[in-house]
């Protein structure tokens, strides 16, 4: 019982550890989209960022 007891405090100790290890800073670059850039600029998939729109 004791072992069982132990166990359970020690899992529920690691819960708020586990929780905030999500996405690193590259979490926010990846949500960038189309609708998302500035006028003027659109969206290049390649580098993952709004870039200056250019016209021809």
């Amino acid at each position: 019982m004791k072992i069982k007891t132990t166990f359970i405090a020690f899992t529920l100790s690691l819960a708020p550890t586990l929780a905030l290890a999500g996405p690193g800073c590259d979490y926010e670059k990846t949500k960038i989209s189309a609708s998302s850039c500035v006028e003027g600029t659109v969206y290049d998939a390649a580098t993952g960022t709004c870039v200056p729109q250019t016209t021809s």
